[in-house]
C-alpha cells in the first residue's frame, strides 16, 4: 500500500485473542524512497517465518528496489525479529540507537550495524532523507524517523495508530512527545495500528492522555488505594481483558515513578521480619 509519494507499507495482521491484543490493528512495515531504485526499510517485525516471508514479499511486488538499510525504531523483539533473514536477503547495513548497536552486532556480525547519531539524516531513493530523534521513553534505545519531504514521522511504539502505547520511563516520554510535536506531523506511521492522517492532532492526543492519566492515579492515591493493582481496578474499566490487565499495571508504575521522582508522591519501601518458624 502506498501511503505518500516515498511512502510504501505493508500491514501484517495479528491475532486479537492471543499476543495480537497488545498491537490493535497488526503491525506496519515501511518501505521509504523510491521503489525504481532504493530504499530502506523501518523494522522488521516478529519473528515468525511468516513475517518475513510476507515482508520479502512486497519487496518483490515494488519491484525489488535496491534496500540500503534496515532502521530500527527500538529494540523490542516485535520490532527486531527476522531481522537477519531480512538483512541476508537485503545484503544491506542496519542502523539503530547507540545503545542498541552492540545487542545487534552481536546477532549479526562485525560491520553490519551501525549507529544513529540524534538528528543524523539517512538517504533514501527519490532525493530525500530521513532523520533520527531520539524519543526514549517507551524504551531507553527508541528511534523516531523523520520523512520531511512528505510531512510523515515513523513513531515506532512511541505512537500507536489503535491504542495508548506503553511507557518505561515516563519522564522521558512525555519529553520526547515534545519531540514530536515540534515535528508538527501531517502523517504519523506507527509500529502497529492504522496510519495517522492528523500527526500533530495525535501528538496532542497522547500528552493529554498520559496528564488525564496522572490525574487518576493520584484521585486513586487520594481516595486510599495503596498498591499498583488498586490502582489498576480504579483507574481502568472493570472489563479489561486478563491479557492487557499485566500492561496497564506497567503503566501505572510508570505513572508512580515520575510522581515520586516530582516529589508528589511518598513510596514507601517493603519490611520483612522473622517468623516464629524462621528462628
Amino acid at each position: 500500500m502506498q501511503i505518500a509519494p516515498h511512502i510504501y507499507s505493508t500491514h501484517i495482521e495479528e491475532d486479537p485473542s492471543t499476543f495480537g491484543a497488545m498491537h490493535p490493528g497488526g503491525t506496519q512495515i515501511y518501505f521509504v524512497g523510491d521503489p525504481s531504485e532504493r530504499m530502506v526499510v523501518v523494522d522488521s517485525g516478529e519473528p515468525y517465518r511468516s513475517w518475513t516471508r510476507q515482508i520479502l514479499d512486497y519487496h518483490t511486488e515494488l519491484g525489488r528496489p535496491r534496500i540500503s538499510a534496515i532502521l530500527i525504531t527500538h529494540g523490542h523483539g516485535d520490532h527486531i525479529g527476522g531481522l537477519d533473514r531480512l538483512q541476508e536477503s537485503f545484503d544491506c547495513e542496519v542502523r539503530c540507537h547507540p545503545k542498541l548497536e552492540p545487542r545487534l552486532t552481536h546477532q549479526l556480525g562485525q560491520g553490519i550495524v551501525r549507529e544513529l547519531a540524534e538528528q543524523e539524516t539517512v538517504e533514501t531513493g527519490g532525493g530525500v532523507s530521513l532523520r533520527a530523534w531520539h524519543t526514549p521513553g517507551h524504551e531507553d534505545d527508541h528511534i523516531a524517523y523523520h520523512l520531511p519531504a512528505d510531512g510523515a514521522v515513523f513513531s515506532g511504539d512511541t505512537i500507536l495508530g489503535n491504542s495508548s502505547s506503553s511507557v518505561r520511563n515516563l519522564k522521558q516520554y512525555m519529553e520526547s512527545l515534545e519531540t514530536l510535536a515540534r515535528l508538527n506531523p501531517g502523517i504519523l506511521c506507527p509500529g502497529h495500528g492504522q496510519v495517522i492522517r492528523d500527526g500533530a492532532t495525535r501528538v496532542a492526543w497522547y500528552a493529554r492522555h498520559r496528564n488525564e492519566r496522572e490525574e487518576q492515579v493520584l484521585a486513586a492515591l487520594a481516595e486510599g488505594a495503596e498498591s499498583v493493582d488498586e490502582i489498576v481496578t480504579a483507574v481502568y474499566p472493570r472489563d479489561l481483558a486478563d491479557n492487557l490487565r499485566s500492561a496497564a499495571a506497567r503503566n501505572v508504575r510508570t505513572h508512580l515513578q515520575k510522581l515520586v521522582e516530582e516529589g508528589r508522591v511518598s513510596e514507601a519501601s517493603s519490611t520483612y521480619t522473622m517468623s516464629d518458624s524462621g528462628q
